[in-house]
């Protein structure tokens, strides 16, 4: 190939008048024609397998003999008239053996940028594909500089020999007295050259300058820079180069590269999208991954990202520090002074993001103008990227990839534990500093921390400890006023584990159930409250009220249990109970008669006596002052009622309690348990009363001040009945399916509560007669978690009013007498009677007047209701 090339140029040249020249040996032709592919001596030499000096002694042949100035000269002389003009391939640019994926709005932007002439600069951290973009860019535009494009690769350059490297790319050699710089100015002056000056973080001392001065002399050349660093040469335009975007390029980059190495790849896109976000989309590490999934799979990857540093080795790059990503971040490391290192490693202790006063609380023993300077030289090498953030505040914060580089550095240095401690305390501080309040203010601030305050009490073990205390109680308290509920029971659960005395212990314990309480996760609330009472003391009130606040979550939440608790259970708890407490704490006095209530309640025969309890539960209640016990004990006697077939009194207890919840907090979990259930419980007691206008009010009123009031499982069961019971049937299967989709998609947990709900949509294309009520009553048993509906008592009510209600509508005489005796059966719940079913096609809507409160003549056995579960 290389002879073939030579002798074409041989040609070109006696084709151009070139006869008269010197003769010009197979040698000499064949190192002209390297120099027409702009290749340094070291290539030519590499490539004609001979010594540099002997490539060197053919350039200096050839420039004698031709007549030539430089060696671009010569590589001009040497283009064969059969290249039909085309544009020379750029000298020096590195190799590519995979494809360029992604990068289109930075393409343009740079492409954009060295059209205007002048410096441009591609700013990123290591791995994040500068030098691939710089290649990409010019490989793009080198049919259009007449000067050529000039690939100048400088990892292996050292200080001070940045001007040799330079010329030595570009084919210039020193000409005393003509000092080298000079006949590199000269060589890039007139047409317009591209100059690609490749890795320039090591070398910013030395490249700045000579940039300057090249621009100064040339003022046709345009410099295209990579570097983790900026080069500060006045007009200098950077180009900031982020990772990949998660939502498509660095998938398309990993299924790029895993393919290449396994061409029958295929994973889940989740699961590829998971792999992409641990890596940060750095393009570098995706490909070292990628290059590890045909031994691993998707699945293995991603378990062993945990250890990142460790897995993203690999690869047998020419540039050593590119074979690993620990390699890319020494690399950054080492140009680092001993401060820059020290604040570096200190820095990494943040998971999330930090402030100025972060910074301080972690490395205390620097002034501010220290700090201040330390942080933003590593933001300027591109180890920390910089923000503003709410309120205009700069934040900084570290790759996930660099920070564990510097998690590394921190345990090598020794100065982990120290650091940490330090972290944890500002943690603990900033959670407790941070007031959930109505104006939501405080929310973005919390979102800025959040991952910190994980982070920190994660770290921190089981034991007392007073500052990991006080963080797991502020994190929960955050959590919880955030909407994350299960999240907050967590961290409560974490500050039980941490105190250090079991009063507070059971407090957060409690704290939790009710936590678990407000998403309906009744199980887990019994089993906090339990535990809450074996670590109260064996006597007193606080094991006392744990175990009546469990008797009455057994019951009253009874819908979320796939095993009920039974009778003799719950007798036991009532025993132990009361042997716990002397009788003299009027809260726990009105708990205990609360769980006697609900004890009562749990059992349809004893619904009378129910009442007689609830009612001295009320008066207890009362005397305490407590809004949350008054409101817990009213649902007691609420419920009683609706037990007692009296639909119209547990209406009007159920419009009481709303009053009563609106004095508490809805960030504190006990008021939060009450607001939620107390706004559920008007819905479904308006329904229970045939006062669908008071319901649909209750159902706005709960999604303005329900602390889950948007919550798609709680929210969404009661606005679906509603609508449903109106005569709104389009809204009501609209909403159900939204609330279909949503379970399905969160992997079909079983939540009996909603399956009523899923019912009545039944019960509306039953009416509408198109077919599709079949496939309602299977959701319906599918979201409860069986394919009996006499299992659930809600489910079994619903169901045979649905099926009795469609039969009337459609006269279907053969059945309807039959199912309509069905409705009248004895369900475990009492809140299906009252009035009839939902308007059908041609029947008249509800009145728009409610029906005033009064006291109910009596139990009604043959009317049924539907009004939604106990529990939502």
């Amino acid at each position: 190939m290389a002879t073939a090339q030579a002798a074409a140029v041989v040609r070109a040249m006696r084709d151009d008048g070139g006869m008269d020249r010197p003769e010009i040996s197979p040698r000499e032709a064949e190192v002209l024609a390297a120099l027409r592919e702009h290749l340094s001596n070291a290539q030519i030499a590499r490539r004609m397998q001979v010594s540099v000096r002997t490539v060197e002694s053919h350039v200096s042949s050839l420039l004698r003999k031709l007549g030539a100035g430089d060696r671009r000269t010569l590589a001009r002389m040497a283009e064969p008239a059969a290249a039909g003009g085309a544009a020379p391939r750029p000298s020096g640019i590195p190799g590519n053996w995979t494809t360029f994926v992604g990068r289109s709005r930075e393409v343009a932007t740079v492409l954009d940028r060295i059209g205007r002439g002048g410096l441009v600069t591609l700013l990123g951290p290591g791995g994040v594909g500068k030098t691939r973009l710089a290649a990409a860019v010019a490989e793009a535009v080198a049919a259009d500089r007449p000067g050529g494009v000039t690939f100048v690769d400088l990892v292996a350059v050292r200080a001070g020999f940045v001007l040799p490297a330079l010329a030595g790319s570009l084919g210039v050699a020193e000409r005393p007295p003509r000092s080298l710089a000079d006949a590199v100015i000269d060589t890039l002056r007139g047409e317009r050259p591209l100059l690609v000056l490749d890795t320039c973080e090591h070398l910013v001392d030395d490249v700045g300058p000579l940039v300057a001065r090249v621009l100064a002399h040339c003022p046709g050349t345009t410099v295209l820079a990579t570097s983790r660093q900026r080069l500060g040469v006045t007009g200098e335009h950077l180009v900031l180069v982020a990772p990949l975007s998660l939502g498509g390029d660095a998938q398309r980059l990993f299924l790029d590269r895993a393919r290449t190495a396994s061409p029958d790849f295929a994973a889940d896109p989740a699961l590829l999208a998971e792999i992409c976000a641990r890596l940060d989309g750095l393009p570098l590490a995706i490909e070292l991954a990628a290059a590890r999934s045909a031994s691993l799979g998707a699945e293995g990857l991603l378990a062993a990202l945990d250890d990142r540093l460790r897995l993203l080795t690999g690869g047998r790059r020419t540039d050593a520090r590119h074979r690993s990503l620990h390699d890319v971040l020494q690399w950054s490391h080492d140009l680092l002074d001993e401060p820059e290192r020290a604040m570096f490693r200190r820095l990494s202790v943040f998971a999330g993001g930090f402030d100025l006063a972060a910074a301080e609380a972690v490395v205390p023993e620097r002034s501010r103008g220290e700090l201040t300077d330390l942080i933003g030289c590593l933001a300027d090498k591109s180890l920390l990227i910089h923000r503003v953030a709410f309120g205009g505040r700069s934040r900084w914060r570290l790759l996930d990839t660099v920070r564990a580089f510097g998690e590394r550095q921190l345990v090598e240095a020794g100065e982990a534990a120290e650091v940490r401690r330090r972290h944890l305390d500002w943690a603990a501080v900033t959670a407790q500093a941070l007031a959930p309040n109505a104006s939501g203010a405080w929310a973005a601030g919390f979102d800025e921390v959040a991952d910190d305050l994980r982070a920190a009490l994660a770290r921190t073990n089981p034991g007392p400890d007073d500052t990991a205390y006080r963080l797991a109680v502020g994190l929960a308290r955050l959590a919880f006023a955030r909407g994350s509920f299960a999240e907050a029971a967590q961290h409560y659960r974490a500050a039980s584990a941490r105190a250090d005395d079991a009063t507070r212990a059971v407090g957060d314990l409690r704290h939790a159930a009710d936590a678990a309480v407000v998403v309906s996760d009744g199980p887990e609330a019994l089993r906090l409250l339990l535990e809450a009472a074996d670590r109260a003391s064996a006597t007193g009130e606080a094991r006392a009220g744990a175990l009546a606040h469990a008797v009455i979550v057994a019951v009253r939440y009874a819908a979320d249990f796939t095993e009920p608790v039974t009778r003799p259970a719950r007798a036991q708890l009532l025993r132990r109970a009361a042997a716990a407490t002397d009788g003299t704490d009027p809260a726990t006095a009105a708990l205990l008669a609360a769980a006697k209530a609900w004890d009562e309640l749990g059992e349809p025969l004893t619904a009378a006596a129910s009442v007689t309890a609830a009612r001295i539960a009320v008066r207890a209640a009362r005397r305490t002052g407590d809004p949350a016990l008054v409101a817990l004990c009213l649902d007691a006697l609420g419920t009683a009622a609706v037990q007692l077939g009296r639909p119209l009194r547990a209406h009007h207890i159920a419009q009481l309690r709303i009053k009563v919840v609106s004095e508490l907090a809805p960030h504190d979990p006990a008021g939060a348990a009450e607001i939620t259930d107390a706004h559920h419980v008007a819905v479904s007691a308006a329904l229970a009363a045939g006062d669908l206008p008071a319901a649909r009010t209750a159902v706005r009123r709960a999604e303005t001040h329900d602390p889950v009031g948007s919550h798609p499982y709680l929210a969404m069961p009661r606005r679906i009945r509603v609508l449903a019971l109106s005569g709104r049937f389009d809204e009501a299967v609209a909403a159900a399916q939204i609330l279909w989709d949503n379970w399905l998609r969160d992997g079909r947990p079983v939540m009996a509560w909603m399956s009523s709900a899923l019912a009545v949509v039944a019960l509306v294309h039953g009416l509408r007669g198109d077919k599709q009520d079949d496939l309602w009553r299977s959701r319906a048993l599918a979201v409860a978690g069986h394919a009996d509906p006499r299992r659930s008592g809600d489910l079994a009510a619903v169901t045979a009013f649905a099926d009795a209600r469609i039969a009337v509508h459609t006269g279907d005489t053969s059945r309807a007498v039959a199912l309509v005796e069905q409705c009248s059966a004895e369900f475990p719940e009492r809140w299906w009677e009252g009035t009839p079913g939902p308007p059908g096609p041609s029947s008249p809507s509800w009145p728009a007047d409610p029906t005033p409160p009064r006291r109910s003549p009596g139990p009604r056995r043959r009317r049924r209701n539907i009004v939604g579960p106990r529990r939502c």
